[in-house]
């Protein structure tokens, strides 16, 4: 089983100061966070997205894994090829975080990249109706 599903963490979302819905305080583990349950996981990532969108100006696909996923610890041009592929999103158009459409397969996708393994789509899927009604 991988760290980020142990970890209720399909995005291997690292220890920061940012406290997000669900997570376990403290986290046993040193590096990633921890979250109770699968669709917390899949809120974070939501969310930190939409963060990225929404305080950052990274609009595209591209711009997003490169801050995600940097070359200091990922290949980051495969991680962004692979996600798009998986995803169906061209990874140099603009994308909307509040899209369900787009983020549910994108979130699905970086979390197969992440784990190794194809998401849990309900999961995926609640992940999303809790991000939604966070920033309804």
């Amino acid at each position: 089983m991988s760290r980020g599903i142990r970890n209720n963490n399909p995005g291997n979302i690292r220890c920061s100061a940012t406290i997000y819905q669900g997570e376990k305080r403290p986290s046993t583990d040193k590096s990633f966070k921890q979250f109770c349950n699968m669709a917390y996981g899949y809120r974070a990532m939501f969310m930190l997205l939409y963060t990225y969108q929404k305080r950052y100006g990274l609009h595209t696909l591209r711009q997003m894994i490169a801050r995600y996923a940097p070359p200091n610890e990922n290949n980051t041009d495969l991680y962004i090829e692979t996600v798009a592929t998986w995803a169906d999103v061209e990874p140099d158009l603009s994308i909307q975080t509040t899209s369900r459409d787009v983020m549910v397969p994108l979130v699905a996708a970086m979390s197969r990249m992440e784990n190794g393994v194809p998401a849990v789509m309900s999961d995926v899927e609640t992940g999303w109706k809790l991000f939604e009604d966070s920033i309804a």
